[in-house]
């Protein structure tokens, strides 16, 4: 038996090692993370989930890529003081600088990580960890409230009185109008179609 970690029942249990193999065999084991040595089981992100990434991540990539940095999507992102598997998170989206990556994934330092919120998951939860190893900036994207939030390591970035919010790491303007994420970078406008429904 392996010591894991079950969301809803919010309290440590024992997982038979076989369903761990089997959980690799299948890939589902994808999004799993490592807690401080407590593995948290992440079930697969749902459609809506999912295609709202795939959205955000084309649109970072051509803001990203002149300017040096590399998106992933569901990147390993690791505690650099902690060797091995057993320090790490999944964010959805990072964008980061060739320099922060080993074989193992992104060794903390990110400029961006995005989570994008699904019903019941830990993206707040993650918080502290990435203001820990120095993730520059934190979007939390809620399609389903049409909200997102900027956080500048622990900190809140606060919207002005349009509801605009200034992102300082890459020093881009978000707002959400209706279904779309605008992203302003400069004089071009970028648009995320962010609806919550198929």
């Amino acid at each position: 038996m392996s010591l894991g970690y079950s969301r809803r029942m919010m309290r440590a249990a024992m997982i038979p090692a076989s369903m761990l193999e089997e959980r690799r065999r299948l890939g589902h084991d994808r999004f799993d993370e490592v807690w401080e040595g407590v593995l948290h089981m992440v079930p697969p992100p749902p459609t809506v989930h999912k295609r709202v990434e795939s959205n955000l991540q084309d649109v970072l990539k051509r803001i990203v890529a002149p300017r040096g940095f590399e998106v992933f999507h569901d990147p390993g992102l690791y505690d650099p003081a902690v060797p091995g598997q057993a320090s790490y998170r999944v964010p959805d989206l990072a964008v980061v600088a060739s320099e922060h990556l080993t074989m193992r994934g992104i060794e903390g330092l990110a400029e961006l990580v995005v989570e994008i919120i699904s019903p019941n998951d830990e993206s707040r939860d993650k918080l502290p960890f990435y203001a820990r190893v120095g993730v520059r900036e934190v979007w939390l994207l809620d399609p389903a409230r049409k909200s997102i939030e900027v956080f500048n390591g622990m900190t809140a970035v606060v919207s002005d009185a349009r509801g605009r919010i200034t992102a300082p790491s890459l020093r881009l303007v978000l707002a959400i109008e209706g279904t779309t994420l605008k992203i302003k970078d400069g004089a071009e406008m970028h648009a995320v179609d962010i609806r919550d429904s198929l």
